[in-house]
């Protein structure tokens, strides 16, 4: 049985408890707030491994709670799965970029909402080959301990934008589509094309070198996004 801690913040009751039984079922420890102030508190209290958020709450919204988990060592790793009824593709773009991992929107199966929990979950628990390093350029990717560097500096990379850049680096030079990004790094081919956008732009700010935002990771146009570093001595030979 899976055994991870989900906490669920809803502040629509029926919704909460539809979504915590599906949960037990599955052997998920299940902890629900109504909202925000209770959730975050719960958060900081018990720590755990995956918060399904609802943006639209009572007290403190979605994306307040987002922004002081992510802000303190403590929670900055807890995985958050985003519910959202809004139609404002700004509104899901302000979750992630805050570190939100996913979204699901409203109305939902419970099924789908299963499989990207499973995803993210299984991504966060999964480990690299025992001590392989990729290195690329000044770009060095520890797979055992999920950790990169650029420089010898060490990248603050969130776990889905670590998982995003791995994958992009164990096909570097390949040209990887962003239905093949959401299959590998989310687990799922239900997502929105969006939330790879989005991640990739906050992962090609923490990799920018020299000011350069693509200095790594390319857009194909029409196509996807590749991993190459090319030395800039070539570049102005």
């Amino acid at each position: 049985m899976p055994g991870e801690r989900i906490l669920i913040i809803e502040d629509e009751e029926a919704i909460a408890e539809l979504i915590a039984e599906s949960l037990k079922r599955q052997g998920y420890q299940v902890l629900i707030a109504y909202d925000g102030d209770q959730g975050l508190d719960l958060a900081f209290e018990t720590l755990p491994d995956l918060l399904i958020l609802d943006l639209m709450l009572p007290k403190l919204d979605g994306w307040e709670i987002c922004r002081r988990l992510k802000a303190e060592r403590n929670t900055r790793d807890i995985l958050i799965l985003m519910l959202t009824a809004r139609r404002d593709e700004r509104d899901v773009i302000e979750g992630l970029e805050l570190g939100a991992d996913d979204y699901v929107s409203k109305p939902f199966s419970l099924s789908e909402l299963s499989a990207r929990i499973k995803a993210l979950l299984r991504r966060s628990r999964r480990r690299g080959v025992l001590g392989a390093v990729l290195d690329i350029g000044p770009l060095k990717i520890d797979m055992e301990a999920q950790e990169a560097t650029l420089n010898g500096n060490a990248l603050d990379l969130s776990p889905t934008e670590y998982k995003l850049l791995e994958v992009l680096a164990r096909n570097e030079g390949r040209t990887l589509s962003r239905d093949e990004l959401l299959a590998k790094v989310w687990g799922t081919t239900l997502g929105d094309s969006r939330t790879v956008d989005v991640h990739i732009w906050r992962l090609r700010h923490k990799l920018a070198d020299d000011g350069d935002v693509e200095r790594f990771i390319q857009t194909v146009r029409g196509r996807g996004y590749r991993l190459r570093f090319e030395r800039k001595e070539r570049e102005n030979a």
